[in-house]
């Protein structure tokens, strides 16, 4: 009976075979205080049944994205993706070996990484591009990592409009690491002077654009600053469509690009998984992290791919891997490449405007509201806007009216008071012209 528990007899075995005496001797460094005695205040087990309408009744307390007027973002996106992505990602061509070691058997998988590679290269404008990530925030962390093994220096400076999540993912992998990390306080209105925190000391220098409070930056010279004294710009995006429309990272000089793929192919699947994108230049392929699939020809002379590099701990000595991670989000990928051969570069464009038309229009609108007002010159489709008093309290009072409007930044941002009546609104191509009047309708009542 594979799935019964294990006997006392067997517990016994086990633990004098590996020399302890008691199971709780397994959890000595965890401290006592952390620890849970006795059992959760959970019900006591129920029928099939019973257990899908408690489960249906909490699932009901939440508002769907798709049932109400959704202007969400703040590094995930409600896009459109066409029925078809999810039905040919089920094909048989591309449902091979799970992790592509045996080219032979592995053609499918092999051929859409190799095809995603080239999409991610033509969207950020880089040379190289490896078979993705876990997702933007940890792409990021392996960007600095990566940045600091060119340079060999151990300092980062992270611009104050990063992400937050991606900032904290860096800070996190480097404080394993050893690494120092400067991290700028953000600017959620005007222009970080970043240029200024650059040195010959400096590895590299993360920046967004755009950036989490919606700007758009011209990278150029920034780059120029930073390759002056030794330094890399890795580039950050968190909104994939923006650079269907926006000058791509490598137009701009950055060393390394790294983003958030959620917005083409994937929904937003209550956070995850995603699909991290990361590109680089052509001379620093050794030193990125992740596989590579390439293409080839087999003995006959016909097209095949194959695993052409593969830097994790797996597959050579550990002190020489350039990344731990431990597989690429496969199937977020392919929905990704699907999605995008779909839309095509005229079609990335098209939806691009799409985007930035209707947050245009949602920013006017918004801007017109008495208290309101819009932070941003410049941007793409995702703003933010300065309300009166606590922006959490706005935006839970919203929800109450039917309208998701946003993501208050003191959620991201929890021990920074100053920044909390600021809200990050974004608008797809999914917001009607009505959807827009019932927020700016809904905003007036709440802020009356």
């Amino acid at each position: 009976m594979r799935y019964l528990p294990l006997t006392a007899s067997d517990r016994r075995a086990m633990l004098a075979r590996i020399g302890v005496s008691d199971i709780e001797e397994l959890f000595a460094e965890i401290p006592q205080d952390k620890r849970i005695c006795g059992l959760l205040d959970l019900p006591k087990a129920q029928g099939e049944l019973a257990v899908e309408r408690v489960l249906g009744k909490l699932a009901a307390q939440n508002v769907p994205a798709g049932s109400v007027p959704f202007f969400v973002g703040a590094g995930a996106y409600k896009h459109h993706v066409p029925s078809c992505v999810d039905h040919l990602i089920q094909r048989s061509e591309f449902l091979t070996s799970y992790t592509p070691y045996q080219p032979e058997i592995a053609q499918g998988t092999l051929q859409y990484l190799f095809e995603f590679q080239t999409q991610v290269t033509m969207l950020t404008g880089m040379e190289v591009a490896n078979a993705s990530m876990y997702d933007g925030s940890t792409a990021a962390s392996e960007a600095v990592l990566m940045a600091q093994r060119i340079t060999k220096r151990s300092k980062a400076v992270i611009a104050g409009n990063v992400h937050p999540h991606y900032r904290e993912t860096i800070e996190t992998v480097a404080r394993l690491a050893e690494h120092e990390i400067v991290a700028l306080p953000p600017v959620p209105r005007g222009k970080e002077d970043l240029a200024a925190a650059i040195d010959d000391t400096v590895a590299c220098v993360v920046v967004q654009t755009p950036d989490f409070y919606g700007h758009l930056h011209d990278l150029t010279g920034l780059a120029e600053r930073a390759h002056a004294v030794g330094a890399l710009l890795v580039a950050v995006f968190t909104e994939s469509v923006s650079l269907g429309l926006v000058q791509p990272p490598g137009a701009m000089g950055a060393d390394i690009a790294v983003g958030e793929g959620q917005s083409i192919g994937n929904a937003l699947s209550f956070g995850g998984p995603y699909v991290g994108l990361f590109a680089t230049r052509q001379k620093y392929v050794r030193q990125m992290p992740g596989r590579l699939a390439g293409e080839t020809v087999d003995k006959e002379g016909r097209r095949g791919f194959v695993l052409t590099l593969s830097t994790r701990e797996q597959h050579i000595r550990r002190e020489k891997a350039t990344s731990n991670i431990c597989t690429n989000s496969g199937l977020c990928v392919l929905a990704f490449t699907i999605h995008m051969s779909l839309l095509g570069e005229a079609g990335l464009r098209r939806l691009a405007r799409v985007n930035h038309a209707n947050a245009v229009a949602l920013a006017k609108a918004l801007d017109r509201v008495e208290g309101v007002t819009v932070l941003n010159d410049t941007f793409f489709n995702e703003f933010t806007i300065r309300v009166p008093g606590n922006a959490a309290e706005v935006i839970e009072k919203l929800a109450a009216k039917g309208v998701l409007g946003g993501v208050p930044v003191s959620r991201l941002e929890p021990h920074r008071p100053e920044l909390k009546d600021l809200i990050i609104v974004a608008s797809t191509e999914v917001n009607t012209e009505e959807d827009r009047a019932q927020y700016v309708a809904a905003l007036k009542e709440v802020l009356s």
